[in-house]
């Protein structure tokens, strides 16, 4: 049986396919850069407000076995990372590190939500963010401080509450891009969850905050239908959010 830290040393070395980040005071998003139409760029006139590390869990439901799993939304503890972008002052992490942030989250640190008992990824539907959410607290890196959370509301919205920093987005997307084929695949082995560009919904919910973008993700492809049989399944991820006013 092959090791989680096995797993994790092997994304480590072969995740970085994206093109890097850039270094100057205009941050620029990664990209795929395999020769495909990458996300669209954001407009000049929107500013990054910040840029967060998400862990949490993708959902799926299967109908029957013979079903294809449908997205069910998902649910995610968000960590404020803007301040350790490469080239962004003494604190900043170097290109390496930033890279692989999102499996050294995904497969060192415990799913930062309420679990349901005796299910391993199942996530407490009556509650499942904690109250107090910790900062994450890797070997020989800062403490990475909570920073909000991701979910679904009650009509399937996707929403982002950046409490720490008094932000909100309700977003729906708008463009999609297949992660790069060395991304890494996750605990479960099933694949990295695309790279999405979300636009504002117009619902009237969102405050300061009108693009978010989803990059550079490991983990969150659902199972086989055929796998895991009809019901709902969580898949563990964990990504980065840029989120733009």
């Amino acid at each position: 049986m092959v090791s989680a830290r096995a797993f994790l040393l092997a994304a480590v070395a072969t995740a970085v396919s994206a093109v890097p980040c850039s270094h100057s005071k205009a941050l620029s998003l990664p990209q795929v850069g395999r020769g495909v139409t990458e996300l669209a760029l954001p407009p000049a006139n929107l500013v990054l407000k910040k840029i967060a590390i998400g862990h949490g869990v993708q959902n799926y439901s299967c109908s029957d076995t013979t079903a294809e799993a449908k997205a069910d939304g998902a649910l995610a503890i968000l960590y404020d990372v803007t301040h350790l972008h490469p080239g962004t002052g003494r604190t900043a992490f170097s290109q390496g590190v930033w890279d692989t942030l999102p499996s050294r989250l995904l497969w060192k640190t415990p799913l930062p939500l309420n679990q349901l008992a005796g299910s391993e990824y199942g996530v407490d539907p009556k509650k499942p963010f904690p109250d107090q959410p910790e900062s994450i607290k890797l070997k020989g890196f800062p403490a990475i401080k909570f920073l909000g959370q991701h979910y679904f509301d009650a009509h399937g919205t996707p929403m982002f509450d950046l409490k720490a920093a008094g932000l909100k987005a309700s977003v729906v997307k708008t463009g999609e891009v297949e992660a790069p084929a060395a991304a890494d695949k996750g605990i479960l082995g099933t694949g990295a969850a695309a790279w999405l560009h979300l636009d504002e919904s117009n619902m009237g919910l969102s405050n300061g905050l009108s693009l978010v973008y989803r990059v550079i993700t490991a983990g969150g492809v659902s199972q086989a239908c055929s796998v895991v049989g009809a019901g709902q399944q969580s898949v563990p991820y964990a990504t980065y959010y840029w989120f733009y006013g």
